[in-house]
């Protein structure tokens, strides 16, 4: 595959756009859920002005009434020629794709298709909450093949959990992170053949959430498992949702391998009346037009995990941190710290600064703590120092 390089935008960062008396006027989760003296850096939700062929289509839609169910092909065509121009995947068939109202529900969709009540699903932790508690919702059973040391897939683990997992006839799913969330690892084309290649062997079913992609680094390549050497068989959930600030305007796109297109069929119609008509117009514009945004935003995520770094390496040497090749989140170990299983609650509660427990995210979490990149460096350096304030 040939992909596009990201090249300079010419935008401003849209990272140092918008000061922190302005961003505790927002109303949503992040901004909310806390006093104002905390600073929240948790949920994926990003600190940025929308890009503005965004608020251009959304506006134009509202100007005239648009408001109605969504219809017709316009995101699969966007999603499909943007992941060809930046991917340099052709392999996305728009006659492969259902819309759906968000990538977490899509994933329940999608593992209703190809498992059934008190099935297995395989999940890679430290990984996304929200995949046990959906999973479990549903009626399914989280089987965990932890990630290795360095935070990328154990072929062993995976191999024998997915003999487990089918053990007896059952039919199984792994529910793929890609690239992961919270480690922003991107796995690699050969890692995603090796996982196809298990999961043929073991006739498990592979579910992609891969909403994070357009979030990846210049110089790593994102790899849809879709396009890998036995992927054939894979359904993958895509969104513009976390890459340009949209979670409010719910749309996304569960897409077919050739091999899992007559899965796909047997989706419910009714589950296509959940996505918001404004998401859909949103997350089409955010593809076609908003890709210098975009690339603006991936250079100052870059800037910021190197500030991170220097912070971390200047104020909390103690803190191990990998920068991820993806996402804008950051995967802390706190342990050498000494603030036991949950310094989330440390630093929340002593330095008043909100970020993600690791507990949740399962093996591998303890200890732990995910960052929210997606913000000024000023509320980055103002967050460093108050978590190194809360040590005293």
């Amino acid at each position: 595959m040939t992909r596009i390089l990201h090249e300079p935008s010419g935008e401003p960062n849209p990272l140092r756009a918008l000061g922190l008396e302005l961003l505790r006027r927002r109303t949503s989760m992040k901004w909310r859920t806390y006093p104002d003296d905390v600073l929240p850096l948790w949920v994926a939700e990003m600190d940025v002005p929308l890009a503005e062929p965004v608020v251009r289509a959304v506006t134009d839609a509202l100007a005239i009434g648009d408001t109605g169910y969504p219809a017709g092909t316009a995101y699969a065509e966007a999603l499909a020629d943007f992941a060809e121009k930046r991917w340099g995947w052709a392999g996305l068939a728009v006659e492969r794709t259902a819309i759906v109202p968000d990538v977490m529900l899509g994933v329940v969709e999608m593992i209703r298709l190809v498992t059934g009540p008190g099935d297995a699903v395989v999940v890679n932790p430290p990984v996304y909450p929200p995949f046990f508690q959906f999973v479990t919702h549903m009626d399914r059973r989280v089987v965990e093949a932890p990630l290795g040391p360095d935070l990328r897939i154990d072929f062993g683990t995976l191999e024998e959990t997915f003999r487990q997992a089918v053990a007896g006839g059952r039919r199984a799913a792994f529910l793929l992170c890609s690239p992961h969330n919270p480690t922003g690892t991107v796995h690699t084309a050969a890692e995603l053949s090796a996982v196809a290649h298990l999961a043929e062997q073991y006739d498990v079913r592979v579910v992609a959430d891969e909403i994070h992609a357009p979030l990846v680094i210049a110089g790593a390549d994102f790899v849809p498992y879709l396009s890998v050497p036995g992927g054939e068989r894979g359904l993958s959930l895509m969104s513009a949702s976390k890459a340009w600030n949209l979670a409010g305007l719910k749309a996304a796109l569960a897409v077919a391998g050739p091999a899992a297109a007559a899965d796909l069929a047997r989706l419910p119609e009714e589950v296509s009346h959940g996505p918001s008509h404004l998401g859909v117009i949103a997350h089409t514009a955010a593809l076609r037009e908003g890709t210098a945004w975009l690339d603006a935003v991936l250079a100052g995520l870059d800037d910021n995990r190197r500030l991170l770094a220097d912070l971390l390496d200047e104020h909390l040497p103690a803190v191990d941190y990998r920068p991820g090749e993806a996402t804008y989140l950051a995967w802390l170990d706190c342990r050498a710290l000494g603030l036991g299983d949950d310094p989330a609650d440390v630093f929340l509660h002593r330095g008043r600064v909100a970020l993600n427990s690791g507990i949740p995210f399962g093996v591998g979490g303890v200890g732990h703590v995910r960052l929210n990149l997606a913000t000024s460096p000023e509320i980055i350096t103002e967050a460093v120092r108050r978590m190194a304030a809360a040590l005293g």
